[in-house]
C-alpha cells in the first residue's frame, strides 16, 4: 500500500514499472527499447508535420534536429526549443511525440527538438553543448522549413521535462553568460536541478513510485560521476547563486506530488524567485514522474491540468501579459 494515493492510471504504471528487471537495471540499449515500446501505445495525437535536419555542432558532433509544425499553424508562429528527458540515457522524438505535438498545436508554435547524444556513450557536457549550439542556429534551421510565413523569435521559449528541464534552464544560464540568443521564457516539467539524493521527496518516494531513487542515482552516474562536474551550475543549476540566476527569463515549473524530483524542482522555483525571476510553480497531486510525457497518463487529471496550465501560460506570455 502506497502512503500517497495515486490516480488510477498512475497506480497501474507504477505497478508495471516495479516488475524486475527495472528499466535502470537493463543495459542502456535494452532500456531505450523498453521506453520506445511503452510509448508506442495508442494515444490521441494533435496533427502535425515533421521535418528533420542534421546539425553539425563542431567538436561535439552531428545530431538530428526535428521541427514539429502543427497542422493549424497560423501567421507568425512562435518557437519552442524543446529538450527531452528520460535520464540522459533514454528518450527520443518518438517517446515525446505526443507531448511536443500538443505543445505545438496549443501555442501556435514550431517546436524544435534536438536528439542530443545520449549517455553513457556521451558524457557531460556533450548534450548541453550540442543543444546550445543548436539553439544558436535556430534562425538558420527555421529558414529551411517549408513555411509561407516567418517565425517570431521574440517569443522564444525553452522547455523540457526531467533532465530535459535541467538542460532547458541551463540554456538560459548559458545564454546569459555567453551573450547568446534572447530567451523569452522557460517551461520546466519536473526538472532535475541538483545532483543530491537526500531530499524529503527522494526518501518519501524512493521506491514503488515509478522513478526510483536508485534509478536516479544510476542516471546521474551515466551522465557524469565527477563531483567537480556535478557541482557546476550547468549540471546542478540549483547550486547557482542568486546573482548567477538573476535576469533569467520568467519560468513555469510543474512538479508531480509523488516524484523523487519534487523537492529539488520546488527548491529551484524558490531560488529563482529569490533571484528576482518571475516564477509560477505548481504541484499536481496524486501523480508520478514523467506524467506529461507518458502516453498511458495522457488522460489523467494531472496531465490535462498541467498541459492546460503550461500552454495557457505560454500563450499569455506570447501576448505580452
Amino acid at each position: 500500500m502506497r502512503c500517497v494515493p495515486l490516480e488510477q492510471a498512475a497506480e497501474k504504471v507504477s505497478d508495471q514499472s516495479s516488475i524486475p528487471p527495472l528499466i535502470f537495471q537493463l543495459p542502456p540499449e535494452e532500456g531505450r527499447l523498453k521506453l520506445e515500446e511503452a510509448q508506442s501505445t495508442p494515444v490521441c495525437m494533435y496533427p502535425a508535420t515533421t521535418e528533420g535536419f542534421r546539425v553539425d555542432t563542431g567538436k561535439w558532433g552531428v545530431i538530428k534536429v526535428y521541427c514539429i509544425i502543427p497542422k493549424c499553424l497560423v501567421d507568425t508562429p512562435n518557437v519552442i526549443f524543446y529538450i527531452h528527458g528520460a535520464g540522459w540515457v533514454f528518450g527520443s522524438l518518438h517517446t515525446h511525440k505526443k507531448l511536443v505535438h500538443e505543445l505545438a498545436a496549443r501555442t501556435n508554435s514550431i517546436v524544435v527538438f534536438p536528439e542530443y547524444s545520449r549517455s553513457p556513450e556521451a558524457k557531460y557536457p556533450t548534450a548541453i553543448e550540442q543543444c546550445y549550439t543548436t539553439l544558436c542556429c535556430l534562425p538558420q534551421i527555421i529558414s529551411m522549413l517549408s513555411l509561407s510565413c516567418k517565425a517570431d523569435f521574440s517569443t522564444l521559449t525553452v522547455a523540457g521535462d526531467s533532465v530535459g528541464g535541467n538542460m532547458a534552464t541551463v540554456m538560459t544560464i548559458l545564454s546569459k553568460f555567453r551573450n547568446g540568443p534572447k530567451i523569452h521564457k522557460q517551461v520546466l516539467f519536473y526538472p532535475v536541478t541538483n545532483a543530491c539524493f537526500n531530499t524529503d521527496s527522494y526518501y518519501e518516494f524512493a521506491v514503488d513510485y515509478y522513478l526510483y531513487r536508485e534509478g536516479m542515482m544510476w542516471f546521474w552516474d551515466q551522465y557524469t560521476t565527477s563531483e567537480e562536474d556535478r557541482n557546476e551550475i550547468t549540471a546542478s543549476p540549483l547550486r547557482a547563486t542568486t546573482e548567477q540566476l538573476a535576469g533569467l527569463p520568467p519560468a513555469i515549473i510543474l512538479n508531480g506530488e509523488a516524484d523523487v524530483l519534487r523537492s529539488e524542482g520546488e527548491a529551484y522555483a524558490r531560488k529563482l524567485r529569490c533571484a528576482g525571476v518571475e516564477v509560477t510553480a505548481v504541484r499536481f497531486q496524486a501523480i508520478i514522474h514523467d506524467f506529461v510525457m507518458l502516453n498511458a497518463l495522457d488522460e489523467t487529471n494531472a496531465t490535462r491540468a498541467a498541459m492546460d496550465s503550461s500552454t495557457e501560460w505560454i500563450n499569455r506570455k506570447n501576448q505580452g501579459e
